[in-house]
């Protein structure tokens, strides 16, 4: 369609105006001037044609690119922290949200197509300077922890009250909002996070979010507000675990939290990603600038392969709801380094809060810890993680190994010890008894470390009464046994021993 219309010559003006007008087109001066205002009106015309289809033919291209990209190779935007995310608790690797594929519903019709649940959520705005997504996620707990002991003694001989209970709560809500802008390499993520267990605690509403922006498929350089990509949950996973906003034991002791900083993430070979990031603290939401120390030294760093089929499902997290008919794999290595100050940690029931305890759950910087008049003032923290995990037709098995060192004290008064090493082991399975439908799943971890060996088991089913990821229903069963973790917006309990009952209703898109 583009150039069918030129500038028509003398001769060609003759005929068209002889043709219209019924005489030669010079002999009319008058009849002349109409020819060639129509004739310029044409032109414009075709100009803004020529113009739309040229603008058409971009985007077509920008849609192009971001179907070709790997659904493994896009950022959990949608949690933010914990992705916070995506977190916001993503985030996988690397970022940009790829063109979703037709989700269907339970009848199989599918959804419309401004509505693109995972990846993006419903689509506001896509236009050629940009996109606007939106997407929520939320969950209500029903929570009863009246069977477990009413007093814990720690490995001190100290004996505390535990506060039990019994209640109904709208646990969380994240509320996402993501595109690009300008460049669709160029991409921005705005959240607001709210950890409604915690009303009037330090960090209960977060408002945070990231810009990155990708150089090419193996650099994709990111700030503001992310995940240290210490253990497999902290790499974009969130939220697709068997657990509706939980992680075992031994994962949340030992795993690092989120925090400003700057990192790159990036496709090295099919199947084969990483993240390096450099931040603040092991966990900053809670923590303002001024309690932050100068030295900007906490490194995590992961790498990840998924060998045979080159992806895990969505985010490479728990569960195999898509039933895979060829055996999958992934092998992860994860290493993070901070040096802590007893100022930079959050409070105990801060959002996704990332205290570094002692294995009897008592708080390392707590003045008094160790049973002594002395307090440490900094710490030195490093952690390894190795994970390993399988899917197959609905079957999915993973382990993980977790080890931590704290040593360098800095301490005022007397404290018994000039390091430690704590590891742990944890173990998931689960099934899907009805394909897309029912699920069962036992998660297992346990801590060995100089002040106890703490464990947990769960026992838990998920139902998706739609079909699909949008709406999960879930029961579960927690034992734990003198528990090393626990904050209000989790199950777990500092020093719980016996069984823990909650059910959730979590909706995601």
């Amino acid at each position: 369609m583009r150039h069918l219309l030129s500038r028509p010559s003398a001769a060609l003006l003759v005929f068209i105006g002889t043709f219209i007008y019924g005489g030669p087109l010079l002999a009319d001066t008058q009849t002349e001037r109409a020819i060639l205002e129509r004739l310029t009106a044409l032109e414009q015309n075709q100009r803004k044609l020529e113009e739309e289809l040229q603008a058409k033919d971009r985007r077509i291209l920008e849609l192009e690119q971001r179907l070709g990209e790997s659904p493994e190779t896009t950022n959990q935007a949608h949690h933010p922290v914990a992705g916070v995310v995506a977190v916001p608790e993503a985030t996988p690797a690397i970022a940009a949200a790829p063109a979703a594929v037709q989700q269907k519903s339970a009848d199989g019709k599918d959804l419309p197509d401004r509505f693109k649940p995972g990846a993006q959520g419903f689509v506001i705005a896509d236009t050629p300077m940009g996109s606007l997504n939106f997407g929520a996620w939320a969950y209500t707990r029903y929570l009863n922890q009246n069977a477990l002991d009413n007093t814990y003694t720690d490995s001190f001989g100290r004996t505390f009250d535990l506060d039990l209970r019994n209640d109904i709560q709208f646990n969380k809500v994240n509320l996402t909002f993501n595109g690009w802008v300008y460049d669709p390499d160029f991409r921005y993520l705005l959240y607001t996070w709210t950890n409604n267990t915690s009303q009037g605690d330090g960090a209960q509403v977060v408002v945070a979010g990231n810009f990155k922006y990708r150089f090419n498929k193996a650099l994709d350089v990111g700030v503001g507000i992310d995940a240290l990509p210490g253990t497999r949950s902290m790499y974009g996973t969130f939220p697709y675990w068997n657990k509706v906003d939980m992680r075992t034991m031994a994962d949340e002791f030992f795993r690092p939290s989120y925090t400003t900083g700057i990192w790159s993430a990036g496709e090295l070979d099919k199947g084969l990603t990483y993240k390096l990031m450099l931040g603040n603290n092991l966990s900053q939401l809670g923590v303002n600038a001024a309690k932050l120390d100068g030295d900007l030294d906490t490194w995590s760093g992961r790498i990840q392969w998924q060998p045979t089929t080159g992806e895990f499902g969505p985010g490479g997290g728990g569960g195999d709801f898509e039933m895979h008919e060829q055996l999958a794999t992934q092998l992860g290595l994860s290493a993070t380094y901070s040096r802590e100050d007893r100022q930079s940690q959050p409070g105990v029931d801060d959002v996704n809060n990332s205290q570094i305890r002692l294995s009897d759950g008592t708080r390392l910087f707590l003045p008094g810890a160790f049973a002594t008049d002395g307090a440490i003032e900094r710490a030195t923290y490093q952690m390894l993680s190795a994970d390993a995990g399988l899917k197959y037709q609905g079957f999915e098995l993973s382990a993980a190994y977790y080890a931590r060192w704290l040593d360098s004290f800095k301490a005022e008064g007397e404290i018994p010890e000039e390091d430690l090493f704590d590891y742990g082991v944890e173990l998931q399975t689960s099934y899907m008894f009805m394909p897309r439908t029912l699920q069962g799943y036992i998660a297992s971890s346990q801590i060995f470390g100089d002040y106890g060996n703490p464990w947990d088991t769960a026992v838990g089913v998920n139902w998706f009464p739609m079909g699909n990821r949008l709406l999960r229903l879930n029961g579960e069963i927690l034992y734990t046994q003198d528990s090393a973790v626990g904050n209000s917006s989790a199950p777990y309990l500092v020093g719980g021993d016996g069984a823990a009952l909650n059910t959730n209703v979590e909706m995601k898109f």
